[in-house]
């Protein structure tokens, strides 16, 4: 179960990524974040996977749940 969800369907894109890494940054080993988009946020898997150490890039999942609406687990080790 995630331990935060961010729906950044009303955020404006300049203010995403920012606000995602914020929340990661305060999970506890273990937790996920649970980011809702209005795309896939497939950029965003790539940069997680480069720049942030304890991101569980083989535990990721995202799935698409409506025409604009994306859910994907951002897990932390």
């Amino acid at each position: 179960m995630p331990a935060t969800t961010l729906d950044l369907r009303e955020t404006p894109p300049t203010e995403r990524h920012p606000k995602i890494h914020d929340a990661f940054a305060a999970l506890e080993s273990g937790e996920t974040l649970r980011i809702v988009n209005d795309h896939e946020p497939k950029p965003l898997f790539y940069e997680f996977e480069a720049e942030v150490d304890d991101f569980d890039a083989e535990n990721y999942d995202c799935r698409r749940e409506g025409r604009e609406k994306y859910v994907a687990d951002l897990p932390k080790e």
